[in-house]
């Protein structure tokens, strides 16, 4: 469906990795913290950290929190195929510096994401890239553009022209 170039083009795009750790806790559980969500910008491992429920001001006695955490673009590349157990370990190892007043967690996921956030887009694309016109075949993403909320909306109103423009 797709020509050499266009083929070309969307193999250029690149992404970078990281892994996001949740960890839940029983309904009652108290996370003391005075902030719902804090970047850190000084630790190897760890980027972002949230108090979910309390980001979003949904704190509920009948729903445990959770805790977000995400890596550092560096920490993902670095231990991108590494085991995930072991990276999970070394995740908690950094945040149990950070906030040592975190409580045990009734259950920990660790997601691993090979293509997180953008760090070079189709080029000159506009936001989205026409790949077939009868039917017509259009893709668009911050893939196409950059990886913000902005960059989704220029995509998803570029995404929209095209679609209005073949009605």
């Amino acid at each position: 469906v797709i020509n050499e170039s266009q083929k070309q083009q969307l193999e250029s795009v690149s992404y970078s990795s990281r892994y996001a750790l949740g960890l839940f806790y029983e309904a009652g559980t108290r996370i003391d913290v005075p902030w719902a969500a804090q970047y850190i910008i000084d630790n190897p491992c760890i980027r972002f950290i949230s108090i979910d429920n309390k980001k979003r001001n949904i704190e509920s006695p009948e729903i445990g929190p959770s805790v977000v955490v995400h890596t550092t673009v560096t920490f993902g590349s670095e231990y991108l195929d590494s085991n995930p157990t072991e990276v999970q370990q070394l995740i908690l190892s950094h945040l149990e510096r950070i906030v040592p007043s975190l409580p045990k967690p009734s259950s920990i996921k660790c997601q691993k994401w090979r293509y997180s956030q953008v760090t070079k887009a189709v080029p000159n694309s506009l936001g989205q890239m026409i790949l077939h016109t009868q039917p017509l075949l259009v893709c668009g993403g911050d893939g196409f553009t950059r990886s913000n909320f902005d960059g989704c909306i220029d995509s998803a109103m570029s995404l929209a022209e095209v679609v209005k423009s073949h009605l």
